[in-house]
């Protein structure tokens, strides 16, 4: 190379400073360019990807090394719009915006600076600088005299936004909505916004917030209200369905760069709330709470409007309408759940639960354990929920009945006639009667709460290409029924290897089954293992054993099978499992200790080792 050429490009990352939350989508590299004939000029590359990106290409904004730190350098021969940033970040700097802060809003303004450069043009194209008015320009100052960024920066500051326009529109807000929204900030000094930005967004995007689970709580929130609703909770209706409409819809509730800016828009008094005055005592009374923080992300999110509330005149006294049914730690948990606990409408839709539940003879204590497992039946009308307990009443579940149906499967409440149809369709082409559906759904109420196609019909499918047969089935379903709840690869099939691995065949574990179809339920490292190992080693009995009697894995291991095994074995008797663990204590110890009551219970074997 000639010893004339510049030497490769050095590219120099630098950490930026925390004072501006910058979404991930954007990227601001600096490149160094080593000269020997002029001072070394700092080149940065500007890389936007912004979703509101207005069609702007990556520009090129030039600075040169001053004392003080960066400045923007002459701008002679560069493009409008480069020469616009640059006015720009001149003008962010006079109200108050750190360089590097005002380098970064500039660059993520897109659409606010090709509006000033629009204005500018097309004021130099008609020539009407002469009549343009502004009360910021110099009597006698000839605008059309003036350098193209100088210009821009009398154009920019003429608007009258002290710089919260572009800096709205680089945290993602659209600069339409951004015109409104900061005629409600005029009294609002730029540095003072950008710290508040910093600190509310801190609070709604914690690094160890759920993304998943707050988008999906905020989906189903929405999916289950079916009540006349407030002005709040219609506000945040309206948030999430600006979400909602959004690529990736509300799942991106928990995304800072996706969200916080149709939160703005949603609720531009956020930015008028005093940090030390509002958001600190919020933010300290949830804590007290007990709410994580985590938790206090869902909260705000899930219902904005809380925000606004004063904590001794209205958040306090909602809480106090829970506290007769609910402990404190229970009520941080239906906050977090479903906050929308807090607004009137769903306040006044509990006393109409209550009253609707007193009417069917069910005690208020058992319909505030539904309320605090499942607090989104709060959004049901009780219109809705006599529509489902109809539907109950049918299979004979009413009255004391419904308590274990409520209280365990709350949700069933907010399910359709038609979908509690289709379970119930269901469990008749299996071949149930009413009776047997109606013990099924006092017993295991969520079954019917579940999707037929993606839960129930896996199940029996998957059962009977094992091999049970439908009468078997039959009988595994109704004394086991929540077999059709557990996970297909995760339970049931881990447990049927294992049997099949320690040598039993398809057809011997397809007879446990129906013997005993608990055993899919058990766990194979605490249960079936540990008494599998006793039997074969200890107990020396042949797997046939548990062919025949597989309820021998329900019993307690330490409490029931030991002992009874030692006292038969130091008597040197012979017996199944069946006569072993079937008989009561006072039949055993009748039977094989030769007395009327079992009154020692060993629990070792012998001192002698046999």
């Amino acid at each position: 190379m000639a010893s004339w050429a510049l030497p490769a490009p050095t590219t120099v990352v630098p950490t930026l400073s925390p004072s501006i939350d910058r979404p991930r989508s954007w990227n601001v590299a600096f490149v160094l360019f080593l000269g020997s004939n002029s001072p070394s000029p700092f080149v940065s590359s500007v890389s936007t990807s912004s979703v509101r990106s207005c069609g702007f290409r990556a520009t090129r904004v030039r600075f040169a090394a001053a004392e003080d730190g960066w400045c923007p350098s002459s701008t002679s021969g560069l493009p409008a719009v480069d020469e616009a940033r640059e006015a720009v970040v001149e003008i962010l700097r006079e109200f108050g915006a750190s360089q590097e802060d005002s380098v970064y809003i500039a660059a993520n303004s897109p659409c606010y600076v090709e509006m000033l450069v629009g204005n500018v043009q097309e004021l130099d194209e008609l020539g009407l600088w002469g009549s343009w008015n502004s009360e910021i320009v110099e009597e006698n100052m000839d605008m059309s005299s003036l350098s193209f960024r100088k210009k821009v920066y009398y154009m920019a500051k003429s608007k009258g936004d002290k710089g919260v326009l572009p800096y709205l529109e680089s945290i993602g807000v659209k600069l339409s909505s951004a015109l409104l929204i900061a005629r409600y900030l005029s009294s609002e000094k730029l540095r003072q916004l950008i710290d508040k930005v910093n600190f509310v967004s801190g609070i709604l995007f914690p690094s160890s917030i759920n993304k998943a689970l707050i988008g999906r709580n905020a989906r189903r929130m929405m999916m289950y209200l079916s009540i006349p609703v407030d002005e709040d909770v219609q506000s945040t209706l309206s948030f999430f369905e600006k979400m909602e409409a959004r690529h990736g819809g509300l799942s991106m509730l928990g995304h800072k760069d996706a969200s916080f800016p149709y939160l703005v828009e949603s609720f531009p008094k956020l930015l008028l709330c005093s940090v030390e005055d509002h958001f600190k005592p919020l933010v300290g009374f949830l804590e007290l709470l007990g709410v994580p923080e985590a938790g206090i992300a869902t909260i705000l999110l899930s219902f904005p409007p809380i925000i606004f509330c004063d904590i001794e005149k209205e958040i306090k006294p909602k809480l106090c309408a829970f506290s007769k049914g609910f402990e404190e730690k229970d009520i941080a948990k239906m906050l977090m759940k479903y906050p929308w606990i807090l607004s009137t409408s769903i306040q006044e839709n509990y006393e109409k639960i209550l009253a609707f539940f007193n009417e069917k003879k069910v005690p208020k204590s058992s319909v505030d354990l539904a309320i605090r497992s499942w607090p989104h039946i709060l959004g049901c009308s009780a219109t809705k929920m006599k529509s489902m307990v109809e539907q109950f009443n049918e299979f004979g579940v009413k009255k004391k009945m419904l308590v274990p149906v409520i209280t365990s499967s709350p949700q069933l409440l907010l399910k359709k006639p038609k979908e509690f149809q289709e379970v119930v369709s269901f469990m008749e082409e299996i071949g149930f009667d009413s009776k047997t559906i109606g013990r099924i759904l006092c017993r295991c109420p969520e079954i019917f709460a579940s999707s037929v196609d993606n839960t129930l019909r896996k199940k029996v499918n998957f059962l009977a290409d094992f091999g049970v047969s439908r009468d078997c089935l039959l009988r595994v379903v109704r004394k086991y029924p929540e077999m059709l709840l557990l996970d297909t690869d995760n339970t049931l099939l881990p447990r049927m290897i294992f049997l099949m691995r320690v040598g039993l065949s398809k057809r011997e574990v397809c007879s446990m089954i129906c013997r005993f179809s608990p055993i899919l339920g058990y766990s194979i490292e605490m249960v079936l293992k540990p008494k599998l190992d006793f039997l074969l080693r200890t107990m020396k009995k042949p797997l046939k054993e548990i062919v025949e009697y597989p309820r021998y894995f329900s019993y307690s291991l330490d409490k029931k099978i030991k002992p009874r095994f030692w006292v038969i074995h130091s008597r040197k008797l012979e017996c199944s499992l069946k006569d072993m663990l079937s008989k009561n204590d006072d039949e055993f110890a009748q039977e094989y200790m030769g007395i009327g009551r079992f009154l020692v219970v060993p629990s070792v074997p012998p001192k002698d080792g046999s």
